[in-house]
């Protein structure tokens, strides 16, 4: 038998063979992968019901109802924050990793969310995101770095009754209905405040001296005038309530503040007469302020961001990895050579790093995109009923269309095909640069 006839027998035999053990996972890519995206487009030229063919409408819904344009507009935001961001923080943690000994762990524990599903690290956001800094991680630091910088408010919801001498002044303000006087106590009662909620250093108050006074002075008490489990008298200090520790006083004449007190312990205050003789006295809004609460990170405005920052939590571990095993393949020597030339480390990041870790960035930053655009159970879990709009995103669209309450088949698949769509030159631009990168 001549020598080719045997090469051919041959070469058939191995092409037989490597169909047979192809043809397998041949047939399980068509029942998956193939025949769903076949389906998807054909369904998608239909309504609801799948009976009556209509063209593009399904798609035209996608440029006209306002829900599927949320949705594509905060994929585009997705698109070009969240991939870069947690690329760049790669980046810079594979760099800083380099230089420290307990980089190692430090690596582990950065990596770690990648163990996470995405419905655990949404249930843990949810809780970190949560509005009461009570309970909410989030706006537990965020009230503290506030309050560190801010002075709270230590009566919020305060007022006066009518019976007291107190009235409304503007803008939460309170004034006394008349000037006072040397010699002449002065009562300033208020209700509103819880009784777990009154500060800690709160004492029983002490009624202000029924006799007159020195005539260089003006004293009086602030004082929360309510009884635990009633009984007590109005505009009188009963032994069982408690004065308004910390209550900011002010004497105003002629608009201007001529005097200012802080109550103690036990509700007491005094001012000089010389200045707060015939003043008014005024209680000021910052004393009823509501207690600052944080930021509403999964409203209207926030959810999106605060999403965003879950999944860069959760990836930036997977881009970390992957630039530190680029990193490791530069050659040290051309760092070096950069350093004895006189350059400092951010010229060599900049200039000698970066550029060769160029394909290695371009692999990660690919990656991610196609990620992003397939982001659905973070969105789903974090973001609230109320914001679930405001969050939208077209994968969460796409289910939200194909089995929601108002279910249209139709247009769910011109989501999917959409997003077919979208994923395909990202894939194609990556796969075009592997072949090059094998090529050289």
């Amino acid at each position: 038998m001549p020598r080719h006839n045997t090469l051919r027998n041959t070469g058939n035999r191995n092409r037989t063979v490597a169909a047979g053990f192809l043809l397998p996972a041949l047939i399980l890519l068509g029942a998956l992968v193939v025949y769903p995206i076949g389906y998807s487009v054909q369904r998608s030229f239909f309504d609801s019901s799948g009976s009556s063919f209509v063209g593009l409408d399904n798609y035209l819904a996608l440029v006209t109802d306002d829900s599927l344009r949320t949705a594509a507009r905060n994929n585009v935001i997705w698109l070009v924050v969240a991939p870069v961001v947690a690329t760049a923080l790669g980046l810079i943690f594979a760099v800083l990793t380099e230089r420290v000994r307990w980089g190692t762990a430090f690596k582990l524990i950065v990596f770690m969310p990648m163990a996470i599903s995405m419905l655990a690290a949404g249930i843990i956001f949810r809780l970190v995101y949560e509005q009461d800094p009570d309970r909410g991680v989030a706006n537990a630091v965020w009230v503290g770095v506030h309050d560190t910088f801010a002075e709270s408010s230590g009566f919020p919801r305060a007022r006066p009754l009518p019976v007291h001498p107190l009235e409304a002044a503007g803008g939460g303000a309170f004034v006394t209905k008349e000037p006072v006087r040397a010699g002449e106590p002065v009562r300033l009662p208020l209700i509103g405040v819880a009784p777990g909620q009154m500060p800690e250093e709160a004492r029983p108050a002490r009624a202000p001296d029924a006799t007159p006074g020195t005539p260089d002075t003006i004293t009086g008490t602030a004082w929360l005038d309510f009884t635990r489990g009633g009984g007590g008298r109005q505009n009188a200090v009963d032994p069982a309530e408690l004065g308004l520790a910390g209550l900011r006083i002010e004497a105003v004449r002629d608009g201007k503040v001529v005097a200012r007190a802080t109550a103690a312990a036990d509700g007491t205050f005094t001012l000089p007469a010389d200045r707060a003789d015939g003043a008014v006295l005024r209680l000021p809004a910052s004393n009823f302020r509501e207690q600052y609460n944080g930021v509403e990170w999964l409203g209207p405005r926030l959810v999106t961001p605060a999403v965003i920052g879950a999944y860069v939590w959760m990836w930036a571990g997977f881009a970390m990895v992957l630039i530190g095993a680029g990193l490791a393949a530069v050659p040290r020597e051309l760092l070096e050579a950069a350093r004895v030339d006189g350059a400092n480390e951010w010229q060599v990041f900049r200039r000698i790093t970066v550029p060769l870790l160029a394909p290695v960035l371009a692999v990660v930053l690919v990656t991610l995109m196609i990620n992003v655009l397939k982001v659905f159970d973070l969105v789903f879990v974090i973001a609230p009923g109320s914001a679930q709009d405001d969050a939208n995103v077209l994968a969460l669209q796409l289910y939200r269309s194909s089995f929601g309450t108002d279910a249209d088949l139709g247009v769910g698949s011109a989501i999917a095909v959409l997003l077919l769509l979208l994923v395909v030159p990202v894939m194609v631009v990556n796969i075009r640069r592997m072949r090059r990168e094998a090529r050289r």
